[in-house]
């Protein structure tokens, strides 16, 4: 490759085609060191955090606000959040001076017609998750070239072969905690005195909606809670959720 080329090539904008480069180049690299090179390098393009403002979200974002208070936090509000957390977000964005969260809601004319009841999660949780889930998320990224999200591979079996680079359609995922436990999380939580979530005292190790969330029984995946009793385990924003894409 001539030098010419290569300028040109190191300054391409990165699209979703390069997440198995990503991946090796990063190889080992620390959670920090791998978003301060997505939030500083322009290549990258628009960057978006996705967070559900669980029971580990404080973790990312702590780490993401001590390199940039600025980027993006995007909040699913499906409008069967919790009220804790909804609180929760409001009040951990505040302690760590995040400057712009965005509520993405599903849009009033969709939920009539195809949930008019509001009961839609009894009966096709698939299908509620895509009017209140997927659908809003996938427009409130449209102007985004890479999103982040905290998934773990400890978190559900489906998540064992998380990868750190992933494609999402055209543009980048990032999961910077892929690789951390529980252990970790909790001694990052602990050092830097985050506050937790108030129902990860009552039992509650992922946090969804109300209505399809419950409380993990000992020896449980921390994801068991979620749809307990129906044969789901993701929402469908991160695909299946079980392995890289490429």
């Amino acid at each position: 490759m001539s030098r010419a080329a290569a300028r040109t090539e190191a300054l391409r904008p990165l699209a979703a085609a390069d997440a198995p480069g990503l991946c090796q180049r990063f190889e080992g690299a620390s959670a920090e060191a791998v978003l301060e090179a997505v939030l500083t390098d322009p290549r990258f393009g628009r960057v978006a955090l996705v967070s559900s403002f669980g029971a580990e979200s404080a973790v990312l974002l702590h780490l993401v606000a001590r390199i940039d208070r600025s980027v993006p936090v995007l909040l699913v509000d499906t409008g069967k959040l919790f009220p804790e957390t909804l609180a929760y977000a409001e009040a951990l964005a505040a302690h760590l001076d995040l400057r712009d969260l965005r509520h993405v809601r599903p849009e009033a004319e969709q939920l009539a017609g195809q949930d008019p009841t509001g009961l839609r999660w009894s009966y096709d949780p698939d299908g509620c998750c895509a009017i209140r889930k997927v659908a809003p998320l996938e427009a409130a990224l449209a102007g985004f070239d890479l999103s982040i999200s905290g998934r773990k591979r400890h978190q559900a079996h489906t998540r064992a072969r998380l990868a750190l680079f992933e494609p999402d359609g055209a543009r980048l995922k990032l999961n910077p905690l892929a690789g951390w436990t529980r252990e970790m999380l909790a001694a990052h939580m602990a050092h830097h005195a985050l506050p937790p979530h108030p129902l990860v005292a009552a039992g509650y190790a992922s946090i969804g909606c109300s209505p399809c969330t419950s409380p993990v029984l000992p020896g449980e995946d921390p994801r068991a809670g979620r749809w307990r009793g129906w044969d789901k385990t993701e929402c469908g924003i991160h695909g299946r959720g079980s392995e890289p894409a490429f």
